[in-house]
């Protein structure tokens, strides 16, 4: 490279072309020679790197080689395909064959992968086929009922009561619901315009806050309905037990936390993205109008999505288009007012021969500039524009468009772009024709076209499954064969002419107006009845809804316009701002729960007050430091010192209470000299609202995990290990409290009466005022029933017995029909009796009521004489149900498969021991106080079974099941063991003559210890002699001491 900077070869190529040039001398030759010598010297003798070059050339080509991998399908690769075949005027058939070889189906053009969520269904539809075979008990020979003596209950929750499309689908659902036999009830945390339409069609409706007591009780309805993502604090508060199991429905409509979620991920908001998987795994289904939105919120899904197509959302936004101005619009977009505009609009799905289509559509259009030429070969409506409305903003689908329309010869700028998530919305507000250009076979009818035949705009589809239902050809719209192009290039002409539309074409908008306001109404009710029958499995008291078939055809036809006519429809407008505002909001509180970051990205002022604060806290906690050492050293100083032998006392008396001492709170201080204490049984975080706080009752959790922190509540497990499996926590319900309480009672319990309530009572407001409270402590201190069972929770104002039935016809209206079988069946196993007890004890039907929900109190030792029979019942019953439940979740009490299947029974054996033992029962008003005897004793006398239920009877088998389970240690499945304490005459005395062992051990220990002492080489010397003074030296002290004294 050295030897091209040298002067010699310079004056060589000079003189050569000096030569050269003056052989053939014109002006023209000298300065086309004197450009290239510019050239040749630049690209010769300049210092440029002939490397730079080969650089720059492969640079050049990697981003046209980009540049065409990144344009959809293979446009750029088939340019001189489509130029050959636009020349041979074959375009129409050639593309059609390419479409073909794309997707490889003649018959099925297009064929996609979308979102099917029809395997949820399919799951619960198996279920319900298992549990409708199942209406025979084969292990007992039994025929399981349906009473059906009430209606199924389903709470309707909304965020607020704002008028809008999903209030306005609601509505009409909830007609149709209760059409078929449910009964509603509506709630809202906030108040709005809505509420009126809801109480004109007779449902309640309730406004409530999620954080107070007064919640929703959730677990007496047979399902829940939850709408709107703004509804997400009532799911967080179900996502606990024991609501976690409550068939919930959530309906999703906002597109809103899809969006949000892409920046969760780019920002790394994982707790977020955590928080919201918490929630939507809580729904039992999910449920959208659409199949774009399960794609859209894929990140969440748990496998429950579902979806129920039809929304008049579309409706409703176009009923709010068509009151702007349609000019306005244009001249926004760059449009003119007299110009022809075609909208293509397509599928939601983005899938690869979708330019393909478009290319198609475009074809067929052409002859409309060809048949509107003049003479001269111009157009003579030059102001035709062509929307395609397909793809996102950050796509390069722009590209392909241009290149397609170059290729097809239109004009430039008739042809343009605009992506879906851009302004879809101006799109079809300023369109004069609307075009379907997707093949797709979709499942449910377009949104896009509803949106467009309620604006009032000609449509025209290709004829497929979702499009034939719906569109009727050349009444309210026009369908064309996708496999024949020309019926579409005839379609447009018909309704074009002379560059406007025709009157066919604006009479054919005007019945699609009318007719799409209602599409797709039928599709949703019909998916919600089925959703709600699937899914919610009811108990054998409630009726079942009737078929989907024998709904009113009128209800079906159209939503309820009608109710939210006189509402302002524009206020729509505002609910996706609302929508984005709620998410910030949630975005808000997480990030307060997480410890702040302090990074060098914080501003100054920032850092400087986050030091001052630092400073300040580390300041108060040395002084806190400094103020308890000097407590401690206080303490230290002013403390008497004692003997050694105070000391190991002491030391002795702390080691052997190391293990029960804790600080006494206030409420375990007053409950100490009461005669009563009320238990609360519990299960879960979600029942602690309904909780009382005072020192009158006292928490039992049955599960370790969700007690409740600050409060000496028991620990139910660690009293009673039964309650650790699960299959027993469940099953025995709240029995599960009373066999952990009776249980070693003295340690815990030193009260003279026992009473428990139900968290369910507390939540359906049946629980003790402060006055009933009052007057039941008094009615004990006085004596005045005596040996009596206080309640307070009747049972024929209960929810589950509105015909107020007796007392063995309502217990087998909610045990499947079974429960006087199983009564007298565990009776017999119970007493060993193999024949001779064919009847049931007596329950009469005397217009007095009996107790439920397990709410009541008794004389601690009638408490546990009670838990004595039950330990015994519940065993027999146990005997007869465990394998087949355990096998297969079924009982012969339930017509479903259910884990709480003794509980119901259990419910009411209160009432039968309480009864046949001969104790008064005495109901108390649980607002007043005031009480009333229930079945005198008077009035009992013959229908007791007194010899089945005295004392001494269940003590002696209590005693024979001990000295079993204590001597024989039976290796079989036994419950009884497992419920409580094993206690015979024969524990009794092994346990006394352990003690006296012990006792004995301990004296010889000591007896040893001072024989050890004893054989020790012989006693310590004295450390000195004692000498008695001198006669004289005591006659002195005594003088001077009566000296003294006489002073």
């Amino acid at each position: 490279m050295g030897s091209l900077e040298s002067g010699s070869l310079t004056l060589k190529r000079d003189s050569l072309i000096r030569s050269t040039s003056s052989s053939s001398s014109t002006n023209k030759q000298r300065i086309g020679g004197s450009r290239s010598m510019r050239l040749s010297r630049f690209l010769l003798f300049k210092k440029l790197d002939y490397l730079q070059w080969i650089c720059t050339i492969a640079v050049f080509l990697f981003f046209v080689v980009l540049f065409q991998m990144f344009l959809p399908g293979s446009v750029i690769d088939n340019n001189n395909n489509i130029n050959n075949n636009i020349k041979s005027q074959q375009y129409d058939l050639y593309l059609l064959e390419l479409l073909k070889k794309t997707t490889g189906d003649d018959d099925n053009i297009i064929t996609t992968s979308i979102v099917e969520p029809f395997k949820l269904m399919n799951k619960f539809q198996k279920e319900d086929k298992d549990d409708s075979q199942i209406t025979f008990s084969t292990s007992f020979n039994r025929t399981l009922q349906r009473f059906g003596y009430r209606k199924p209950l389903i709470a309707l929750v909304f965020a607020d009561l704002s008028v809008d499309p999903q209030q306005l689908l609601m509505v009409t659902v909830a007609i149709a619901l209760r059409d078929v036999g449910y009964d509603l009830q509506v709630y809202s945390t906030e108040d709005g315009e809505a509420r009126e339409a809801w109480q004109n069609i007779g449902i309640p409706v309730t406004i409530t806050q999620i954080n107070q007591k007064t919640e929703l009780y959730v677990d007496c309805y047979d399902g829940i309905l939850v709408s709107s993502l703004k509804a997400k604090e009532v799911l967080s508060g179900l996502v606990s037990e024991p609501f976690k199991n409550i068939p919930l429905i959530w309906t999703i409509h906002e597109n809103t936390l899809a969006n949000r979620s892409r920046e969760y991920i780019s920002r790394g908001q994982t707790n977020l993205v955590k928080e919201w998987k918490k929630v939507f795994n809580r729904a039992t289904v999910v449920v959208f109008p659409n199949y774009v939105l399960p794609i859209n919120y894929a990140m969440f899904d748990a496998g429950n999505y579902y979806v129920v197509p039809g929304s008049p959302a579309k409706a409703w936004e176009a009923h709010i288009s068509n009151s702007l101005y349609k000019d306005n619009l244009r001249v926004k977009m760059g449009l003119e007012t007299d110009d022809l505009v075609i909208a293509i609009v397509g599928s939601q799905f983005v899938y690869k021969s979708l330019w393909l289509e478009h290319a198609l559509i475009l074809e067929a259009l052409l002859p409309l500039l060809a048949n509107s030429s003049d003479d001269n070969g111009l157009s003579s409506h030059p102001h035709l524009k062509i929307l395609v409305l397909s793809g996102e903003s950050n796509s390069n689908y722009s590209v392909a468009i241009e290149a397609i329309a170059s290729k097809l010869k239109y004009s430039r700028g008739a042809v343009k772009h605009i992506a879906v998530d851009f302004d879809s919305e101006d799109v079809l507000s300023t369109a004069d024709l609307v075009i379907y250009g997707s093949f797709l076979q979709e499942k449910s009818f377009p949104e896009i076209l509803i949106k467009a035949m309620c604006l009032g705009k000609p449509i025209i589809a290709p004829d497929l499954p979702n499009t034939r239902k719906y569109v009727d050809d050349k009444v309210n719209g026009y369908l064309f064969p996708k496999e024949n192009m020309k019926v579409l290039t005839n379609i447009t002409l018909q309704l074009i002419s002379n560059g406007k539309l025709s009157p066919l074409a604006h009479n054919i908008a005007s019945i699609a107006r009318n007719s799409a306001k209602n599409i797709l109404v039928s599709e949703t009710i019909e998916g919600y009845i089925s959703v709600l029958k699937n899914v919610i499995k009811l108990p054998s008291e409630v009726t079942s809804p009737k078929p989907i078939e024998e709904l009113d055809p009128k209800l079906k036809k159209e939503w309820r316009w009608d109710l939210f006519e006189s509402f302002n429809s524009l206020r729509y407008e505002e609910r996706t701002l609302q929508s984005y505002d709620f998410l910030r909001k949630v975005e808000e509180q997480m990030n307060h729960t997480q410890k702040p970051n302090f990074s060098s990205k914080t501003p100054l002022d920032d850092s400087f007050e986050y030091d001052v604060w630092e400073e300040h806290k580390y300041a108060e906690l040395l002084n806190s430091k400094k103020r308890k050492e000097d407590e401690e050293l206080k303490d230290r100083t002013d403390q008497a010192h004692g003997t050694w032998e105070d000391v190991y006392r002491n030391a002795k008396r702390a080691d052997r209470l190391r293990n029960v001492l804790h600080e006494r709170d206030e409420r375990e201080l007053e409950r100490t000299g009461q005669l009563l204490c009320i238990y609360e049984p519990y299960f879960g975080e979600g029942t602690w609202s309904f909780l009382h706080l005072n020192s009158l009752y006292r928490g039992i959790g049955l599960s370790t995990k969700g007690r409740r922190p600050g409060t000496d509540d028991i620990d139910a497990p660690s009293r009673l290990p039964l309650l650790n499996d699960p299959y027993y926590r469940d099953a025995l319900g709240e029995y599960g409290a009373f066999f952990a309480i009776s249980s070693r009672i003295d340690r815990i319990h030193k009260n003279s009466w026992i009473g428990f309530q139900s968290w369910r009572a507390t939540a359906s407001q049946a629980s003790l005022s402060s006055t009933a409270e009052h007057t039941l402590v008094d009615a004990i201190q006085s004596k005045k029933h005596g040996d009596a069972l206080f309640f307070w929770v009747r049972m024929d104002t209960d929810r589950r017995n509105t015909r107020r039935q007796d007392f063995w016809s309502f217990c087998d209206a909610i045990n499947a029909g079974n429960c006087k079988f199983a009564f007298s069946e565990t009776l017999k196993r119970m007493y060993g009796l193999k024949h001779g007890l064919d009847s049931l004890p007596p329950m009469p039907d005397d217009g007095d009521t009996w107790s439920v929900m397990q709410s009541w109190a008794l004389p601690t030792r009638s408490f546990l004489e009670f838990v004595m029979f039950s330990r015994i019942f519940v065993d027999s019953l146990d005997a007869q149900m465990y394998d087949e439940h355990h096998r297969s979740g079924h009982c012969y009490l339930s017509l479903t498969k259910d884990k709480h299947c003794y509980s119901r029974l259990l419910e009411l054996l209160v009432n039968v021991w309480a009864y046949h033992s001969a104790r008064r029962m005495v109901y108390v008003n649980p607002e007043t106080g005031t009480m009333q005897e229930q079945h005198k004793l008077k009035g009992r006398k013959g229908q007791m079974w007194i010899k089945w239920f005295q004392y001494s009877i269940l003590k002696s088998m209590d005693e024979d099941l001990a000295e079993e389970a204590d001597s024989d240690r039976p290796k079989r499945r036994w419950l009884w063991p497992s419920t409580g304490e094993v206690v015979w005459q024969g524990t009794i005395e092994r346990e006394k003559n352990q003690r006296n062992k012990q006792k004995e051990k301990r004296k010889q220990q000591s007896k040893d210890k001072l024989d050890r002492m004893k054989k020790r080489s012989g006693r310590q010397k004295a450390l000195g002699k004692f000498m008695k003074a001198p006669p004289e030296e005591i006659d002195n002290v005594s003088s001077m001491n009566s000296t003294v004294v006489e002073r």
